[in-house]
């Protein structure tokens, strides 16, 4: 048995099942490709099955037309050719068990973990096998992070947070210099930035001006690109990540006013969603220090309490933070008790975003995100600082930005 089924094994018995079965279907679940160490390329058009026991030796079930695809875990296989050689293959594999995790949620309510089809959920089931989530299995094996890739997470995020401080010096002198600022154009100055810093990301950053800042996932493009001018509020979200497979990302979003101070109304929506912010923050680091476990829905709560005792319950729109990992959304825990009821413990060794927001539509929207780690038993905000005030864009063209 190779380490990783080792480990798999030793997870499930202290989870109290019987064993983990992974299914995939034409590369429909990535999640069990990275948990097994498989590879996703080659020809996979075929059914196959690992069961992963909590005791005994794991096993394989494939087709005949692919009856390779597995070799790799270096186990028993059973190859099926029918429908029917397939179902008693199933039943082989599962003899004995009782109670297995599969990766699926009920009623699809955390739908990073939904990847098995409800009639594989019926076909399993038949068998007499009680089927459970297999969410906080995967939180460990695929949301957890070495101390190489919290560290390549901190330093993505402080290399982020010189991005942010540069391009409000760059909208501060264009605006001096009277020239032209768009979404756009600023949006393409930061990526030449975050691949100057050495980082890269799949996705280019959100420029986001006004009453475009009240659309949370607002695409900043070229031809629906607003002017950035005097009296703009500005909002910018950027992540990214070193180079490498398993580099992590780090998630940052920032807000200013092209001015030389900031209106109230702008201050005091700000010093809301900080607040809130902050209630999430100071809980995560406060339970975690007292070694309570703390899950997604409660530091979710944490926040959304602060923004709804304010009156703006209906505007804060998402859930207050997402896992990080190899992708900006994550497979781990999320701060969430809206889109989801995500009772996930966030656990050591993991990395996730705090990002409350009021959005007020044809008006601004307000978000502060910052992302934090638990490592060895401590919660920290990972790099950048939080933001503690919003940026007046023109105090002066070379800044060092409250933090």
């Amino acid at each position: 048995m190779t380490q990783r089924l080792a480990e798999i094994s030793r997870a499930l018995v202290a989870a109290g099942l019987d064993g983990w079965l992974f299914y995939d279907f034409r590369v429909s679940d990535p999640i069990a490709y990275r948990v097994l160490g498989l590879s996703e390329r080659g020809i996979t058009t075929r059914r196959w099955f690992c069961y992963v026991p909590a005791r005994g030796e794991a096993r394989a079930l494939v087709s005949a037309v692919e009856s390779r695809r597995l070799d790799s875990l270096g186990i028993e296989r059973i190859v099926y050719q029918s429908s029917a050689g397939m179902l008693a293959g199933l039943s082989t594999i599962l003899a004995g068990a009782r109670r297995v995790a599969m990766n699926y949620s009920p009623r699809g309510a955390i739908p990073y973990v939904s990847r098995v089809d409800a009639g594989t959920v019926e076909l399993v089931r038949s068998l007499g096998v009680e089927i459970v989530s297999a969410a906080d299995l995967i939180q460990q094996f695929e949301a957890t992070l070495s101390a190489a890739q919290m560290g390549g997470h901190r330093r993505a995020g402080a290399a982020l947070g010189v991005v942010v401080d540069q391009t409000f010096a760059e909208i501060a002198r264009r605006g001096a210099a009277g020239a032209s600022a768009t979404e756009y154009s600023i949006q393409q100055f930061m990526l030449e930035r975050i691949q100057r810093a050495g980082l890269i990301t799949r996705e280019p950053p959100i420029v986001a001006v006004n009453a475009h800042s009240a659309d949370p996932h607002f695409g900043t493009a070229e031809q629906n690109s607003a002017p950035i001018v005097s009296g703009d509020f500005v909002l910018l979200d950027l992540w990214a990540r070193e180079p490498g497979a398993d580099a992590v990302y780090a998630d940052i979003t920032w807000t200013g006013f092209v001015g030389e101070t900031v209106p109230d109304y702008h201050a005091e929506i700000f010093a809301i969603v900080r607040a809130a912010r902050d209630a999430a923050v100071d809980l995560v680091k406060s339970r975690v220090a007292a070694e309570i476990p703390l899950s997604g829905r409660e530091a979710d709560r944490a926040a959304r309490g602060v923004i709804e005792h304010a009156g703006f319950g209906a505007e804060f729109v998402h859930r207050t933070g997402h896992s990080i990992g190899r992708e900006v959304h994550g497979m781990g825990a999320n701060l969430d008790s809206l889109e989801t009821d995500d009772d996930r413990r966030l656990l050591d060794r993991t990395c996730f975003s705090v990002e409350p927001g009021i959005y007020l539509p044809g008006r601004f929207g307000v978000r502060s995100e910052l992302d934090m780690t638990i490592e060895s038993g401590s919660a920290e905000v990972s790099a950048p600082a939080a933001q503690r005030a919003i940026v007046p864009i023109m105090a002066r063209s070379e800044r060092e930005n409250p933090r």
